[in-house]
């Protein structure tokens, strides 16, 4: 004797069946999203450097990091406000600086998508944090350790921070790359469109 199932009740197993239920976890397996890793906050720095980048500013940014927690983001704004000084870091170190009430920024760690430039090196190194995170390194004007180290010098100036380097590297550089790639042919296009003689 064949038994004849309604199509209601075929849906209600197929739905049935279809449910997976939660399985125990090893404890030694690693979260697919550590939110106090350094990729996860490089990213954050990373998404800064994206609206510098959607701003025609050079694409580098920062934000700096206090017990597991963001205090302050900022991206690079040279263009923007007209001001040489207004890189990335230095936005940062001071946003941070007002979110602590103090201008050291003792167990604080900061998060930058290229190498400082020795000119944010020596503010770091005056604003004391305990780490510099960076993503893409620059060898012909980093001042941690691509061209000159200022971070970790020798002689010691008055503070010392540990430094990594190459976290998110690529994702950086690429960044970086595009942005001058694209104003590299639009300077082009527009020396072009300049030697254009109308017709009289």
């Amino acid at each position: 004797m064949t038994r004849k199932i309604s199509a209601a009740g075929a849906n209600r197993r197929v739905a049935a069946r279809a449910v997976r239920y939660p399985s125990a976890v090893d404890e030694n397996e690693a979260p697919i999203i550590d939110l106090r890793s350094d990729a996860h906050f490089m990213s954050q720095a990373l998404r800064e450097a994206h609206k510098a980048f959607n701003r025609g500013e050079v694409p580098i940014g920062a934000v700096i990091v206090h017990e597991n927690r963001i205090i302050a983001r900022a991206w690079n704004q040279v263009e923007t406000l007209k001001d040489a000084t207004a890189h990335a870091e230095m936005l940062a170190l001071t946003a941070a600086q007002q979110a602590l009430g103090d201008w050291r920024l003792e167990n604080c760690t900061l998060y930058v998508t290229k190498e400082p430039c020795p000119m944010c090196a020596g503010a770091i190194v005056h604003c004391r944090p305990s780490r510099v995170v960076f993503g893409c390194p620059d060898p012909k004007g980093g001042a941690a350790g691509g061209w000159i180290n200022l971070l970790d010098a020798n002689p010691p100036l008055n503070h010392r921070c540990d430094t990594l380097s190459g976290v998110m590297g690529e994702e950086s550089l690429r960044l970086l790359q595009t942005f001058f790639r694209e104003a590299r042919e639009k300077k082009k296009a527009e020396k072009q469109a300049g030697e254009i003689i109308p017709d009289t």
